[in-house]
């Protein structure tokens, strides 16, 4: 699977994990040149705190549209050391 943005490819796997409808990608499976840190964060009850990255690409930024869970919830460990995408990355 790819996710691609902006017409940039930013991450790429086979090894991929979906949880509720979201493909969740090896963390080193992404551009680091297309990411930046985000301070944003939210909660969800059963994974945990999510933290989130900006996709940064040809000099245009979708603020938070990269999350991960850190420490992910024991329910959720199986996405732990991985990525998904929303706000308009294509991940087919």
């Amino acid at each position: 699977m790819q996710a691609s943005w902006n017409g940039q490819v930013v991450a790429s796997s086979d090894d991929i994990v979906t949880v509720e409808g979201n493909a969740y990608f090896p963390a080193e499976s992404l551009d680091l040149s297309c990411i930046r840190e985000s301070s944003h964060r939210s909660v969800c009850g059963w994974k945990g705190e999510a933290h989130y990255y900006d996709l940064v690409v040809n000099d245009q930024v979708n603020a938070n549209a990269v999350w991960f869970y850190p420490e992910p919830k024991q329910a959720a460990d199986n996405i732990r050391g991985r990525v998904a995408f929303w706000k308009g990355v294509k991940v087919s």
